[in-house]
C-alpha cells in the first residue's frame, strides 16, 4: 500500500539553487530545509520552484548558492498561517538526490489522484482555452496533498467534462507564475503561484483498461 502511495506522485526536477537553505522544521529529531531552485524550460524562461530537502541528504550532498542539481521526490502541500489566514503551500519535498543527470527531464511529474473540485473553463482574450482543477492525491498517514493543475486547448475541454471524485492520471511539468493581488484600492501586491502545466490528463480507470 505505501508502495502505491509513493508512485502516486513523482517528481524529478534539475536546476540551479539560487536561495542559501533555510531551517524549516523538525521530524523526529530531523532537520529539514527549504530552498529554491531555477529550473530552465525550453524557452528563455524560467520556473522558480521551492524544495525541501533533509539535513541528512544535505550531509552527503552541499546544497550551496549557484550549484546544478537534480532531486527526486514528491510535489506536496501543506496549510500555513498567513496574516491570520490559513494559505495552501506547495514544495518538492525531496527524497533523493540524482547523480547522473544526462539525459533526465528537467521538469517533469507524475500524479495519480482525485478531482476535488469542480474545473473551472474559461477562454483568454486571446481564444485560448484553460481549465483550472484541484487534486487530491493520497499520502501515508491517512495524508492527502492537494496540488493546483492546469490544462490547456484539448485538454482543457477533456478536463471541463470530469466531474467531482474522477480518478486521473497527470503528466507535466510543475511552473511559478506570478500574479498580482490587489489588497485595497491603493495597494497590488505581486505574488507566485506554484502549479502542475498538463501534457496529459487520463482517467485511471481507462488507462487500467489500455494495459488489461
Amino acid at each position: 500500500m505505501t508502495e502505491n502511495l509513493m508512485n502516486n506522485n513523482f517528481v524529478t526536477l534539475i536546476g540551479k539553487v539560487i536561495k542559501d537553505p533555510i531551517f524549516s522544521h523538525e521530524v523526529y529529531g530531523e532537520g529539514f530545509f527549504e530552498t529554491m531552485l531555477q529550473v530552465n524550460r525550453l524557452s528563455e524562461q524560467v520556473d522558480i520552484i521551492p524544495i525541501t530537502i533533509s539535513e541528512r541528504l544535505m550531509r552527503c550532498y552541499p546544497i550551496e548558492v549557484g550549484a546544478e542539481i537534480g532531486v527526486a521526490g514528491q510535489f506536496r502541500s501543506y496549510n500555513k498561517m498567513v496574516d491570520g489566514k490559513s494559505k495552501l503551500m506547495l514544495t518538492v519535498f525531496v527524497r533523493e538526490i540524482l547523480e547522473d543527470l544526462t539525459d533526465q527531464n528537467p521538469n517533469m511529474i507524475e500524479l495519480i489522484g482525485y478531482i476535488c473540485k469542480d474545473p473551472i473553463f474559461r477562454t483568454t482574450p486571446f481564444k485560448r482555452e484553460i481549465c483550472d482543477i484541484l487534486v487530491a492525491v493520497n499520502r501515508a498517514y491517512n495524508k492527502s496533498d492537494y496540488i493546483p493543475c492546469i490544462a490547456w486547448g484539448r485538454n482543457a475541454r477533456y478536463a471541463s467534462t470530469l466531474p467531482v471524485g474522477s480518478k486521473i492520471i497527470i503528466n507535466g511539468r510543475i511552473q511559478s507564475r506570478e500574479y498580482q493581488k490587489v489588497l485595497s484600492e491603493d495597494v497590488v501586491e505581486t505574488r507566485v503561484a506554484y502549479e502542475i502545466s498538463i501534457n496529459r490528463i487520463q482517467l485511471a480507470d481507462d488507462c487500467a483498461e489500455n494495459y488489461s
